[in-house]
């Protein structure tokens, strides 16, 4: 048996991994089952082989949850394992975080050494949206996993132009594509350009093995969609958020050109405003209006009801349009953001609170070259290795003489990572489109990988002296200004403790970049007092981003638009362990409809019918409901005729709709159809909420017909459902 040496090396990425093993997992608890949306789909896959393929987001295969399989299939078959659970669902995430970091490690190291593989490992760990998004069921971070093998394929296939390299590259990518459609291909560019630019085989054969390849890359991206198209859509959930019941229109519309253009063309076909893409209206917290932790209540807008249980959802107005141009970025009193779609649902980890970051989402910040390193939403999550990693590729194509023909590990590398980064800064950077700050993980891999490789680089160019020698220092300060920069943003609302560690990060980096300068006019200096200072330079600017990220240990990231950051280490210390939607507490407050329709609707296929998810998700989470999603996640997909919701009726397969929340198209139809022909069900039976209550002042139950009555709902919430009216449609239709 082989001897296994700990070197000095493998005992420094042990540490690291750790490092990131504890970022990623340590009180992972606080975040419940993140995303409710996504956790009550993972529930519902865990229910049946059928709901598992289809991903299915509730019990009875209704409707889908609005991405393709695999990160969520991960996501079931840990539930099943250990059991359904916050942690279950989470795992997955976390370790593809975890492994994230060693496969970095080991692509840089294979070209550019240790030194530069610890390096990039280091900073890939401590990136403040990698760290979040590890700690979310989210499934960016599996996707950069994914990603990381293709590139890891493609270097040994520059090296040694074998066609199988090639096509596994691109076939991972393909796998990609089932995690998070569309957005696998943004590493497409680095993979054909460094394939074609490499010099180990001819052009012709170089031709041949890509042509291949995206044979491949199509076959295993499109699998999983064309076999669910090709299922009648009698016998398969509804795809949700497409505007046909296509998989195909789900890539190229929700997931593809609203990504590019923020239209609405292709969401749901309920109609739903312009720029909202999916996600819920502005003021709706999962819980609370100003994003205090579960169990107290946040208070509404002047002049508008509450009436939420504790730990629910308050309601928004019922003339809320959830439109982009009505959209209130409301500061909180804990600094949080809220009143904004992000993510599936708005909540906690955003920044319209005391730093005054504003922007709901990504594409509605300013756009330009600065957006990244702006006051909006999305610097904090990415921008602290940026400025190092750029200069970091002028440094490295400088020493390696970088030219179009790759002739050496070191050029592939380079032109890999800068071409998996560049077009993503410029996307991220100008795009319009619909995207959120998490969506910026893609870019850490490439920009901490380039971080390492270039401070190797800028340290080989300072031992040579000549004007090379300048841009070790100067790229040290550029990197430590633009993090005082972020930091500015945050200087109200960060405690004097954490202003004066940051601080001295700054002066850290700054006065050892000085001392690189001195040292170069001083003749027959110790080299390692050199390295020394370039030690500690660099750690300064380590500092803040690790403050950033490890502040996820105390502080909630948000469950639907992960995020860390300077924004947990503001005064008010986020929501610690503000959970939304799918929230163990939320059972307390739905017990009582739990009860009612337990008792009253065993026997119908549904037990309830909701407008969309976000009056279902704990009601899936917590109680394994049979809840029917009308119009899917938004309430805006047109998955039923009004003639079929009137035949499941007859069948006795519907009985009890809850009604109000957002929702549009044919549904608003059906809903108008239910208030008018339904029996209103007196809230007493069904509510736990005292403020609750139907127009009746005797009667359970009585049939509806006043118009006022039918303006009563207001949108009706996750988990909260104070606004929501019960109505019973037994004997509705003869």
């Amino acid at each position: 048996m082989k001897k296994i040496e700990l070197t000095s090396e493998k005992i420094a990425i042990i540490l690291i991994l750790i490092l990131s093993a504890v970022l990623n997992f340590v009180n992972i608890g606080l975040e419940g089952y993140g995303n409710p949306y996504y956790a009550a789909g993972v529930k519902s896959m865990t229910m049946s082989l059928k709901n598992f393929f289809f991903v299915a987001f509730d019990p009875t295969g209704y409707v889908t949850v609005d991405k393709p399989p695999l990160g969520f299939w991960l996501q079931a078959i840990s539930a099943k394992i250990f059991g359904f659970s916050g942690w279950s669902v989470l795992l997955p995430q976390a370790i593809a975080g975890v492994v994230s970091v060693w496969v970095l490690y080991r692509i840089v190291k294979r070209s550019f050494g240790n030194a530069a593989g610890l390096i990039s490992a280091l900073c890939l760990s401590i990136t403040p949206v990698f760290v979040a998004v590890s700690r979310n069921n989210t499934i960016d971070n599996t996707l950069v996993m994914t990603l990381l093998f293709a590139c890891w394929a493609l270097t040994i296939a520059a090296e040694k132009g074998k066609m199988r390299y090639i096509i596994i590259s691109l076939a991972l990518v393909g796998v990609g594509f089932n995690i998070k459609m569309l957005e696998a291909y943004m590493v497409a560019p680095a993979i054909y350009l460094v394939y074609l630019l490499c010099s180990t085989v001819s052009l012709k054969k170089k031709i041949i093995h890509l042509v291949v390849g995206s044979l491949v890359l199509v076959f295993v991206s499109f699998s999983w969609a064309v076999v669910v198209d090709l299922v009648p859509a009698s016998s398969r959930p509804y795809v949700g958020s497409s505007t046909n019941n296509t998989v195909m229109d789900l890539i190229f519309g929700h997931n593809g050109v609203e990504r590019l253009s923020g239209s609405s063309s292709g969401m749901g076909g309920g109609g739903r405003p312009s720029g909202m893409g999916g996600e819920r209206p502005s003021g709706m917290l999962g819980g609370q209006f100003d994003g205090k932790p579960n169990g107290t209540q946040g208070q509404p807008p002047s002049g508008q009801s509450n009436g939420a249980p504790s730990g629910t959802q308050g309601q928004p107005p019922s003339n809320q349009s959830g439109s982009s141009s009505s959209k209130a970025n409301t500061s909180s009193s804990d600094g949080r953001r809220f009143g904004d779609f992000n993510g599936k649902m708005s909540g906690g980890g955003g920044f319209a609170g005391t730093s005054g970051l504003s922007g709901n989402f990504g594409g509605q910040t300013a756009s330009g070259l600065a957006r990244l390193f702006s006051k909006n939403i999305l610097s904090d999550q990415i921008m602290w290795f940026l400025p190092i990693a750029f200069l970091g590729f002028i440094a490295a194509a400088l020493k390696e003489r970088l030219k179009f023909k790759l002739d050496n590990a070191k050029k592939v590398s380079i032109v890999m990572w800068v071409m998996w980064l560049f077009p993503e800064f410029i996307y991220f950077s100008f795009t319009k489109g619909l995207f959120h700050n998490y969506y910026l993980t893609m870019m850490a891999a490439p920009a901490a990988a380039l971080t390492g490789i270039g401070i190797c680089s800028m340290w080989k160019l300072y031992k040579e002296g000549g004007w090379k020698s300048w841009i070790l220092p100067v790229a040290l300060m550029i990197n430590s200004a633009a993090q005082a920069l972020e930091l500015s943003y945050f200087a109200s609302s960060l405690s004097s403790t954490v202003k004066i560690v940051a601080g001295a990060a700054i002066v850290l980096t700054f006065a050892f970049s000085i001392g690189l300068c001195i040292l170069k006019f001083i003749k027959n200096q110790n080299m390692q007092l050199k390295k020394g200072a370039v030690a500690l330079a660099f750690t300064g600017i380590l500092i803040i981003p690790f403050m950033g990220s490890a502040a996820t240990l105390k502080y909630a990231v948000s469950n639907n638009m992960p995020a860390a950051g300077l924004e947990l280490l503001m005064n008010s210390g986020g929501s610690k362990g503000m959970q939304m939607g799918g929230d163990i507490e939320s059972t307390q407050s739905n017990s009582k409809l739990v009860s009612f329709l337990e008792k009253n609707a065993a026997n119908e296929k549904y037990q309830l019918v909701v407008s969309s998810s976000q009056s279902a998700d704990s009601l899936i989470i917590n109680n394994g409901l049979r809840v029917m999603t009308l119009g899917g996640f938004s309430g805006s997909d047109n998955t039923i005729t009004l003639a079929q919701f009137k035949e499941l009726v007859k069948k006795g397969e519907v009985r009890y709709v809850l009604t109000g929340g957002m929702g549009g198209g044919s549904n608003s139809t059906i809903m108008q159809w239910i208030q008018k022909n339904g029996i209103l069900v007196d809230s007493s039976e069904w509510s736990n909420s005292s403020s609750t209550s139907s127009t009746n002042n005797s009667e359970s139950k009585v049939k509806n017909t006043s118009s006022s009555q039918n303006n009563a709902n207001h949108m009706q919430g996750q988990g909260g459902f104070g606004s929501g009216q019960l109505y019973d449609l037994k004997g509705a239709v003869k």
